[in-house]
């Protein structure tokens, strides 16, 4: 059945994620801070507007933002759709939040008889695109019925964590520290091959095929070796991501060192000027703190 769907944040989880929707046969609106993004998603069929007037028809908001504060903006601000939508409709947040504030959100939601699925994502811009997302879902059953059609069309897995929002940000925030750390450690293992005379190139060849792989490494490791820095998924986003969970830690008295470690080389990494970079320019710290040089920037 086909869906009225309103896609906020066309970047490169969210733009692909409203093709898939487009492909899917559903009705999709673009909104972007950035009018390129609104324009090419328009060229390939997508809709714009005023939020206003599309929120009348709208049968699902996917939200696709940066951070808890984009996310409020978008569903409560001065031109929040929130309250411009039909009793039953649905808004599917895939941003990276606080679980306490997926909580709230929900709630602010349910006061205005909208539902609400907490379902951050995971996958990266190629699997956005291809549809085939791992979503981390929670919400009431009535959420997740109203929002299939949309998971249909973007997600390969759909975690269900429980049925009421919260969980989903949790496993996002489990998901962050590993991936987080992953990518810096990566970056470390790399640099630090070099100071030994292994070349980025045979670093990626033998480590992909040995036990010290992981998806991050397999899959960020290739950009450094061609010098192509080209953000898929920016340095930007880790300072916020683990950011959340070593929030999430100290909640609940935990001590995540290795968290805080990482922290410290991509907010260095961000007073390099790196922060608008694919998050594998963290080697450029490490390459920088032990004097090496890295393949040729080709980005």
């Amino acid at each position: 059945m086909s869906m009225n769907i309103a896609v906020f944040g066309l970047g490169s989880m969210g733009y692909g994620m409203a093709r898939c929707c487009l492909r899917a046969g559903n009705t999709v609106h673009g909104f972007d801070v950035m009018a390129e993004h609104v324009a090419r998603f328009i060229a390939e069929g997508g809709r714009n507007g005023t939020v206003a007037d599309a929120a009348l028809t709208m049968d699902a908001v996917v939200v696709v933002v940066l951070n808890a504060a984009q996310v409020e903006s978008v569903l409560f601000g001065d031109d929040g759709i929130v309250p411009r939508l039909r009793p039953g409709a649905v808004v599917m947040a895939c941003a990276t939040v606080p679980p306490e504030f997926a909580k709230q959100m929900e709630q602010r939601c349910a006061a205005h008889a909208v539902l609400y699925l907490d379902a951050p994502i995971s996958g990266g811009s190629v699997k956005a695109g291809e549809g085939r997302l791992g979503v981390m879902a929670s919400g009431s059953a009535a959420a997740f019925d109203a929002a299939r059609p949309v998971l249909d069309a973007t997600a390969e897995t759909v975690f269900h964590l429980g049925d009421a929002a919260g969980a989903g940000s949790a496993m996002k925030a489990v998901n962050q520290l590993l991936a987080g750390v992953h990518i810096a450690t990566m970056a470390e293992a790399l640099t630090f091959g070099m100071t030994q005379g292994i070349k980025p190139e045979t670093f990626v060849e033998v480590i992909t095929k040995c036990a010290g792989n992981s998806w991050m490494l397999e899959n960020r490791a290739p950009h450094v070796v061609a010098g192509d820095y080209t953000p898929h998924s920016q340095v930007n986003i880790w300072p916020k991501d683990l950011g959340i969970v070593l929030e999430a830690a100290r909640a609940s008295g935990f001590q995540a060192h290795l968290t805080e470690t990482a922290l410290a080389q991509y907010k260095r990494a961000v007073e390099m000027g790196l922060g608008r970079e694919d998050d594998a320019a963290i080697a450029k710290v490490y390459a920088r703190a032990a004097g090496l040089v890295l393949p040729e920037d080709q980005t």
